[in-house]
This record gives structure tokens, sequence and C-alpha cells, in this order.
């Protein structure tokens, strides 16, 4: 968010209403509830969507980007990334997927990043190994405020 802020950008996010106070703090402009509204059919127009949610309409997403805009896809399914090289070949807009690397290097610069201030973690919940099962229920509610930690170690100063 950061990044793009810095770099002029305008940021929307589609989310359920829950999170829409968390998102607006760290620095979205324009919030669209994905219950009250399908963002698809909000007229709006973006040079930039990015998508972590797998079952967002390819179609709807391509037809909501401005001339030579980019589709981003995070999490794609299979028909979505054959779709995605077809979009890019015939048509002035660009559909792009990519998966995480996790590369040594990334993982370093992500941790400087952190820990300059850069990039601020936003933390619903921490579990203990003994909740995960919990932890993993509330990840599928889509109720969290960020993300939900599992520790996999015994706090020493517990005792």
């Amino acid at each position: 968010m950061q990044i793009a802020k810095a770099m002029g950008a305008e940021v929307t996010a589609v989310d359920s209403a829950i999170k829409e106070d968390m998102l607006r703090n760290i620095g979205v402009d324009s919030f669209i509830d994905f219950n009250a509204e399908h963002f698809t059919k909000s007229g709006q127009t973006f040079d930039v969507i990015f998508s972590m949610v797998a079952t967002s309409s390819y179609s709807g997403c391509i037809k909501m980007l401005n001339p030579k805009g980019r589709y981003l896809l995070a999490n794609p399914r299979l028909f979505d990334m054959l779709k995605s090289v077809a979009t890019s070949k015939f048509t002035d807009k660009k559909a792009i997927f990519v998966f995480a690397g996790e590369k040594e290097e990334e993982l370093l610069t992500l941790k400087e990043m952190i820990e300059e201030g850069k990039i601020k973690a936003v933390v619903d919940k921490v579990y203990s190994f003994e909740q995960v099962a919990e932890a993993h229920r509330r990840v599928e509610t889509e109720q969290r405020l960020g993300s939900v930690v599992a520790t996999f170690y015994q706090n020493r100063n517990s005792n």
C-alpha cells in the first residue's frame, strides 16, 4: 500500500465491511463492501486491478480496466491463467499472474523493509500451536483484521 501511495496511486479496496476501518487506516482511499454491492457492477474503472481472490470474475475485472490497464492475479485458477494469455495477446490490456518465489534474498529484503518501518504488519491474533485448528477457522471466516499468526514454540516466560 505504501509503495502504491508513494507513486501517487489512488487505492480502492474491496472487502467485507468489518475490514473497512482497518483498510482506511493503512491508506485505502475508497472502499467497496462486497456484501453490499458487487464491485464489478460499480461502474468504476481502474488502471490496475490486483486480485487475491480466486473466485473474482475474470471477465468482470477485465471490463473494469481502462485502456492499457493491468490485471494482476495473485491466486489464479488454471482457466484464468489461460485467459490471461489471450487477453494480453489480443487486447490492449495485460493480465499477469505470478507465484511468490520466496527466495532468501526476497525474504531478507522484506525483513529489512519491515525493520525500517516501510512495511507494517497488521496482526489480527496470535495463536499457540495447540490452537492451530482455531486459527485456521478464524482465517476461513474472513472476519480477521490482518494476519493470523501461529507460534510453534513455547514461551519460556509463561511459567
